[in-house]
């Protein structure tokens, strides 16, 4: 691959939130076991293994408790202290964290710890995808929902930047539909809020 070829590709940030105090499910999700895992180690883990680019996981409720699940990973930790006002403010203070490394993403892909069957090959289809359609915004999509993981290229960074607090990036998808791109993702409906979810992921 020539210089010029390798420039034009896109540096893609990764951003795995995991700022949330689980309050629907009572005890932190982010820790909670999945084959052999703790969900939020798979995700980081997942993450890193799509080498996309630099990874940073954002955390709020919980940051001590959270570290030791990151060992040894190649990510960057920084602490939302604000994170209880909303996504918002979490999804900030990654871009913030990532802007800081050279050369700056051009890209950035918003994923949670609580899917837990997201794949690095997904990771990476999204990627293929919006570099294909040249839309802004490349969404998975399950079901009737258009949703994280979630790829937002360098044209809208600067309104994921400007998103109140409490809005989510779920708040673009709406506003700006023409914009979204998809791939398929039906096992994206599979998230953990509840312990009723987390029962039926582990088929118990």
């Amino acid at each position: 691959m020539s210089e010029s070829q390798d420039s034009s590709l896109p540096v893609v940030g990764v951003l795995l939130l995991a700022a949330g105090s689980s309050s629907r499910l009572g005890r932190p999700k982010q820790l909670l076991p999945y084959e052999g895992q703790s969900l939020l180690r798979r995700a980081a883990t997942t993450a890193v293994e799509a080498v996309l680019g630099p990874v940073v996981v954002v955390t709020g409720a919980l940051h001590e408790e959270l570290l030791p699940e990151l060992a040894d990973l190649a990510v960057q930790t920084v602490h939302c202290p604000t994170w209880q006002t909303g996504m918002g403010a979490s999804l900030k203070t990654g871009l913030a964290e990532l802007q800081q490394h050279q050369p700056a993403p051009t890209s950035v892909l918003v994923l949670l710890c609580d899917q837990p069957h997201i794949t690095p090959t997904l990771l990476q289809q999204l990627v293929v995808a919006q570099i294909a359609t040249q839309q802004p915004i490349v969404a998975t999509e399950y079901g009737s929902v258009r949703g994280v993981p979630v790829l937002f290229g360098e044209s809208v960074l600067p309104l994921l930047q400007a998103l109140p607090d409490a809005a989510g990036a779920q708040q673009l998808l709406r506003q700006h539909p023409a914009w979204v791109a998809t791939v398929p993702f039906p096992a994206g409906a599979v998230d953990v809020d509840t312990e009723a979810q987390y029962a039926a992921l582990l088929g118990k």
